[in-house]
């Protein structure tokens, strides 16, 4: 490929690098490597539209070229961020993009910004000896459960293009290579704001509070204090993203202070699952061995992780420490009260309940159907699901899942009925409105992984596009009975662990 041809690359839409442009000095100009013998995965044309990107030709041997690092798009200034961050309670001073480049960012045709990253494109100054790769299987996980979050209606980074590198990375196997190509709104962290904050650097500190204000919050630039507002801001969103995970059933699994967004967008989709029978201890990850980031632990950890940037945001909340102090904490107090406001909310839409404006006691009407789904060990997904069956006079469904604790269930659906009630709404209304918030379709695991091995071991997509064309629907009821909507059995089920990749 000569010069000519690679200098008129594009994505079909200009860059407009705001972050490298004001922010000099909080990331390092770097370059992706070049995959040997690169091959597709998968291209996002939906998503490509979306930004107003030229699909058809990105779809082909340009894009493939682009994904893979052979060739810097026109108007791409590639870097990589600085930032720090508690991993599972300790600071690490600095991290980085270790294999991740932003590329740059684009506007969709909406005038709305996202960035173009790379993950998986080789070493940077910030990979602290690793060999900045990825390999197929973390790469198409990324892909899968970040396509299920959009379909679910979740915030999320999503992924524009899946590509094999040729070359083999080395884990506790070699595995084939790849590199993935992100999108976000930013991928600004709060150990983007640690990093700084760390180092005492005010001004750098305020220059990426300013850019960040401008980028997601430009109302609040005129606040009397801009960084406690952010702070309000960011901590809203963290608290309506972490309620919608609740909801699905959603665990993260490295809810480090890297790993947390000012956008309010779910991150870096590692040892991530979808929690099946309803335990509030459910852990998958495996290396967190004390449960800090189980399901039931992701509302606190979210605060916990506030209370850091609050931290990191205090030189820029006036001259009197004491008082700035005090504001933040005043702030970060304030989160239990604003989560449960968000999860009573995720709540209602499940049960079918709309807000009447009083006390009617739906939070502990919600905390003891969860409580019975423990109890009885009853699918999360679909357990939820089910109830929508009782208002059309098919209860069977949902009976089944609880077996023998029908006296609980029957008790429990008589308080239910009689809330409802309260509304004076169709009982197909409030069905039809419960199915569109309660999904029949999530990434079971056991799908996942068996997706993820063929593609690994033997090249075969077919699983994997399978897999993500029903997961892609996940409010559809056409998908009642098939594999895709029927929970793990107790032996895919024991023992189930995901990993970092990294």
């Amino acid at each position: 490929m000569n010069a000519t041809a690679i200098a008129a690359h594009t994505l079909g839409t200009p860059f407009d690098n705001s972050y490298a442009r004001d922010l000099t000095g909080l990331y390092v100009p770097w370059q992706p490597q070049a995959a040997p013998a690169p091959r597709w995965l998968r291209f996002n044309t939906e998503l490509a539209r979306q930004l107003g990107l030229d699909a058809e030709r990105l779809s082909g041997a340009e894009g493939l070229a682009i994904f893979s690092g052979q060739t810097v798009p026109e108007g791409a200034q590639p870097i990589a961020q600085a930032y720090a961050g508690h991993q599972f309670g300790g600071f690490s001073p600095q991290l980085g993009d270790g294999r991740a480049l932003l590329l740059g960012e684009v506007l969709d045709p909406q005038g709305r910004r996202h960035d173009i990253a790379f993950k998986g494109s080789g070493p940077t100054p910030f990979s602290r000896g690793g060999d900045g790769k990825a390999a197929v299987g973390p790469v198409l996980r990324e892909y899968l459960i970040s396509e299920a979050m959009y379909a679910l209606g979740i915030p999320t980074t999503r992924t524009l293009a899946a590509v094999a590198t040729g070359e083999t990375v080395r884990r506790e196997r070699p595995l084939p290579g790849a590199v993935l190509t992100r999108t976000a709104a930013s991928h600004i962290r709060v150990g983007t704001f640690q990093f700084f904050a760390a180092r005492q650097d005010t001004d750098r500190l305020q220059r990426l509070a300013q850019h960040v204000i401008a980028r997601h919050d430009p109302d609040v630039a005129e606040d009397p204090v801009p960084a406690l507002a952010l702070l309000r801001r960011v901590m809203d969103r963290q608290a309506a993203l972490v309620a919608r995970w609740m909801g699905v059933g959603f665990i993260h699994g490295v809810m480090n202070t890297d790993n947390m967004t000012l956008s309010g967008e779910t991150i870096d989709y590692g040892p991530c699952a979808f929690m099946e029978v309803h335990d509030p201890d459910t852990v998958f990850s495996s290396i967190d061995h004390h449960g800090r980031y189980a399901y039931g632990n992701q509302p606190g950890i979210a605060q916990w992780n506030l209370a850091r940037l609050a931290e990191a945001l205090l030189p820029l909340m006036g001259t009197d420490p004491d008082d700035a102090v005090a504001q933040a904490t005043a702030v970060v107090n304030d989160y239990p009260a604003l989560y449960e406001r968000h999860w009573l909310a995720e709540l209602r839409r499940k049960l079918g309940l709309t807000d009447l404006g009083d006390d009617t006691g739906d939070l502990a009407l919600a905390n003891d159907y969860l409580q019975l789904l423990h109890t009885w060990q009853v699918d999360h997904t679909l357990g939820f699901r089910a109830l929508s069956a009782t208002l059309r006079g098919q209860p069977e469904a949902l009976a089944a899942r609880f077996g023998t604790g029908q006296t609980a269930l029957q008790a429990w659906l008589v308080r239910w009925q009689q809330r409802l009630a309260l509304q004076t709404l169709p009982a197909t209304e409030v069905a039809n409105a419960m199915d569109a918030a309660n999904p029949l379709v999530i990434p079971r695991n056991h799908l996942v992984e068996a997706a993820l091995d063929a593609a690994t071991h033997e090249g075969n997509l077919q699983p994997f596009e399978a897999l993500l064309a029903a997961i892609v629907r996940p409010f559809d009821s056409t998908q009642a009975g098939t594999p895709w909507a029927e929970p793990a059995t107790p032996g895919q089920r024991a023992g189930y662990h995901t990993f970092c990749g990294t």
